[in-house]
């Protein structure tokens, strides 16, 4: 046995946060462990390399790896394992690698820390492991920066890293949640390619069930701390015998069905779900009425350009953002706009909300060309057209309570303008999303991700607007949330009427989501349709990759 666990605990103060966590893994197996944000995945294989919290308690029966006890006390042999006999690859690669050394540096470290080879032959060896891990161009990736290369190649340097003194164990803690489908699935395939050559073990952390399959030979399914459900990965799908895994594999978005609502994990352990689907008939009917209206937004010829290199003694260098798009949105339409990340999608948005100012084209509202207007003309009609971030914590005021960031809008625009009349309307707001009023004096870092993207929303319609932009509003969140806010989104636009932009590079959840779909690749659109039509029969071959890297 590779790794032996048993009973193991882990507490802070009075708090236990991980108990009876057993776990046995023989060497050149996969483990997925699964669970969502706060289950304690992290935490129980965090405990393993000993990189616990300070104020963490740590107990345990038996901490057995390669046939030796784990003696967190002899610091030498911890580090003389950590990197050399278990390596890491976290979820965010731009905040583990170094932003002020050149990528192949970075790795070469890790070789000349451990031993593996001299610093004459450093860059060689490196430039081998990049081949490995299939980076492009991996003499000129050796002397690129981080934040010269995209995420997906990011990942692929922490891989390199990982693996570069051959470990006999790869922990990956949700090496892939922050990146494309289609980028997510390459680097699976790589993690598989990876263990297939070198033999080694692996211990896969993730919230996606789903993905999950498409790696691991066994999965672990945790709950609140405990482990709930074990078992290969074949039976954990085909049978799965605990409702809370059940509830995990029901809360992605299906393919072969459309729901009017998402199962989420509260459903299914108050057994109140029951499948609401919306049929081709109801759907083709909604959509007669739908398109009988005139465009509430009309997008002609738009065009952005952003300078990458500017020099006195050569020709500034442009990359073309958008290149030539139009379309209509209709009055209560949820358009999803789809690709992958670099593909124009986001600026797109921020092009129609006035975040960023068009070079040509037209964006018609309300009988207005946006682009013509100026900032004094425009502030009025942005009460309209709002916008929920990606991370809505880095877009919400860490020194400002929730109630306050809500209302904050509201005096701006001086739509309320009593302190009384608009606490009041806050804490309706906040009721509107589902969260309690008591919620009214806290802080954003009290929340959890979800908590706060319900906030963002609620800020959103502070404002009353027409149309909000949901601009990878789900991406960052674990599977079972993301459905709760798709519901959510859902009835909030039956209740005040909205229209949606949802952009996302994950197909599934946009076709859950939209009426229509465009596709956009390199700045244009490539494909668009009814969702389902675009979904189940794509003309392009980008369409297609997009929908093939979707984990099922």
């Amino acid at each position: 046995m590779l790794l032996d666990i048993q009973n193991l605990k882990i507490s802070f103060s009075n708090n236990t946060v991980v108990s009876n966590f057993s776990l046995q893994l023989k060497p050149s197996k996969i483990l997925g462990i699964v669970g969502e944000s706060g289950s304690g995945k992290s935490l129980s294989v965090l405990s393993i390399l000993g990189i616990l919290p300070k104020n963490a308690i740590l107990n345990f029966k038996k901490l057995n790896f390669d046939g030796k006890d784990l003696n967190f006390k002899d610091k030498k042999r911890l580090r003389a394992i950590r990197g050399r006999e278990i390596s890491m690859i976290f979820q965010e690669p731009m905040s583990s690698l170094n932003p002020s050394m050149t990528c192949g540096k970075q790795v070469a470290e890790v070789l000349i820390n451990h031993k593996i080879c001299r610093p004459k032959v450093a860059k060689t060896k490196v430039i081998g492991l990049f081949k490995k891990v299939k980076l492009p161009e991996p003499q000129t990736t050796f002397n690129k920066y981080p934040h010269q290369i995209s995420g997906g190649q990011k990942q692929r340097v922490m891989i390199a890293m990982a693996i570069a003194c051959n470990p006999k164990l790869l922990i990956a803690d949700e090496p892939t949640t922050a990146l494309d489908v289609s980028v997510q699935k390459d680097i699976i395939d790589l993690l598989k390619h990876l263990q297939r050559e070198t033999k080694m073990s692996i211990i896969f952390i993730s919230h996606d069930l789903a993905l999950v399959k498409n790696i691991a030979d066994d999965i672990m399914v945790m709950y609140q701390g405990k482990i709930v459900e074990q078992a290969t990965a074949e039976q954990i799908f085909n049978n799965p015998q605990k409702d809370y895994t059940k509830a995990l594999i029901a809360t992605r978005p299906q393919v072969g069905k459309r729901l009017k609502k998402l199962p989420t994990i509260k459903d299914f352990s108050e057994q109140q779900f029951s499948e609401n689907i919306e049929t081709k008939t109801e759907r083709r009917r909604r959509h007669e009425i739908l398109y009988r209206s005139k465009p509430i937004i009309k997008v002609n010829a738009l065009n952005k350009s952003f300078k990458i290199q500017s020099s006195f003694f050569e020709k500034d260098v442009y990359f073309k953002a958008i290149n030539n798009v139009s379309f209509d949105v209709y009055q209560g339409e949820k358009l999803g706009i789809v690709g992958e990340s670099g593909c124009g999608k986001t600026t797109l948005g921020h092009l129609i909300t006035g975040l960023l100012k068009a070079d040509s084209g037209e964006i018609w509202y309300d009988n207005l060309d946006l682009t013509q207007l100026s900032a004094k003309s425009l502030k009025p009609i942005k009460k309209d057209i709002q916008i929920i971030f990606q991370d809505p914590y880095s877009s919400l005021n860490p020194r400002m309570t929730i109630g306050e960031a809500i209302a904050e809008p509201l005096r701006v625009h001086r739509i309320i303008k009593t302190r009384k009349k608009q606490k009041e309307e806050v804490k309706s707001l906040l009721k509107a999303v589902g969260l309690s009023e008591n919620h009214y004096t806290r802080y954003p870092h009290e929340f959890s991700g979800g908590q706060r993207q319900r906030i963002g929303i609620a800020r959103c319609l502070a404002l009353k607007p027409k149309i909000i932009i949901c601009d990878e509003s789900v991406s960052a969140l674990d599977i079972s949330v993301q459905a709760q806010v798709l519901n959510l989104l859902g009835d909030l636009k039956e209740q005040f009427n909205l229209t949606y932009l949802f952009i996302s590079h994950d197909l599934s959840v946009v076709k859950q989501f939209s009426d229509r779909i465009l596709v956009m690749k390199n700045g244009k659109v490539i494909e668009r349709g009814e969702a389902d039509e675009v979904y189940l029969n794509p003309k392009k071959t980008y369409t297609r990759k997009l929908i093939e890297a979707v984990p099922v």
